[in-house]
């Protein structure tokens, strides 16, 4: 998405308010990043990401309404370029790959590390900008760069 400030911007999707409150505590406090919102279901997850459009969101894959992977694919319809990291509890979980498949650039478990999560924000939110780059763009088709 279109950064609107120098931070990275965060749409946290939890249906557990103690991780939704310890993902946004973590997240505020590294100064080159911002939470813009929060929701607990993907229905809101929709509603919030339409009206902050935030550089990332961090998505629970089982929650009520409407889960995580609907969430995405509902977002990606009308965002293309949105980025996710979807956050699970299960390694093996069937639903990562539905997530990935429906437009999650990366997934966490649950148990990560404060350091993990944040590397993982930095990281997704770093390789999309290189991407929709025009030199990256020209290295992929073999022609000269526009600029």
């Amino acid at each position: 998405m279109l950064s609107r400030s120098d931070k990275i911007r965060v749409l946290v999707v939890d249906d557990h308010p103690v991780v939704c409150h310890g993902l946004t505590a973590i997240i505020q406090a590294e100064p080159g990043m911002l939470v813009v919102g929060q929701a607990a279901d993907g229905l809101h997850a929709v509603r919030m990401f339409r009206e902050h459009t935030p550089d990332i969101t961090l998505m629970d894959l089982r929650m009520p309404r409407m889960s995580g992977v609907e969430a995405i694919r509902a977002i990606h319809a009308d965002f293309p370029s949105a980025r996710f990291i979807v956050l699970t509890t299960y390694h093996g979980d069937e639903d990562i790959h539905r997530a990935l498949k429906a437009g999650a650039q990366a997934y966490l478990l649950k148990g990560m590390s404060d350091i993990e999560l944040l590397e993982a924000i930095r990281n997704v939110h770093w390789v999309f900008d290189i991407c929709r780059s025009p030199c990256w763009k020209a290295w992929q088709t073999g022609r000269p760069n526009p600029i």
